[in-house]
């Protein structure tokens, strides 16, 4: 006998969302998006407590296991340097962590990855923006 796995019916809003127009839902609406960088610094801090308590769930460890794998900046200083960099731009929150974590080396690769940038910055401040977050994550210390 064959049992048949049904998904939960989501609400009509939800299927109507779509990250390439920012269309990302209420929960996202004034919610501030980190780098994956900034969550492993935020992790790393906890591990100690957390271990000392004998509270570090499985949740926890795989996140953090994550974090440091694709973590793109090593560094707090960079971390800071990047986000001074994403800040002065006419972009989003969640478009200014989308360039951070996925370190684009070419500005149309950037544009097609995250498609709501579209015309908010031209090609030439964000292929220099790029180049500079390049060079941050090469030389940082």
């Amino acid at each position: 006998m064959r049992m048949s796995h049904t998904r939960p019916a989501r609400p009509q809003d939800e299927e109507s969302l779509d990250a390439a127009k920012l269309e990302l839902g209420e929960d996202f609406h004034d919610a501030e998006c980190l780098l994956i960088s900034e969550v492993k610094v935020l992790l790393e801090a906890q591990y100690d407590s957390k271990k000392e308590e004998k509270n570090l769930d499985e949740t926890y460890i795989k996140t953090l296991e994550y974090v440091q794998q694709f973590s793109r900046y090593t560094n707090r200083d960079t971390i800071k340097e990047v986000r001074a960099l994403l800040k002065p731009t006419e972009l989003e929150p969640f478009e200014c962590a989308q360039l951070g974590n996925l370190c684009c080396s070419e500005y149309d690769e950037a544009k097609t990855l995250v498609p709501s940038i579209g015309s908010k910055i031209s090609d030439d401040d964000l292929d220099s923006l790029l180049k500079q977050m390049d060079s941050l994550k090469k030389y940082q210390g």
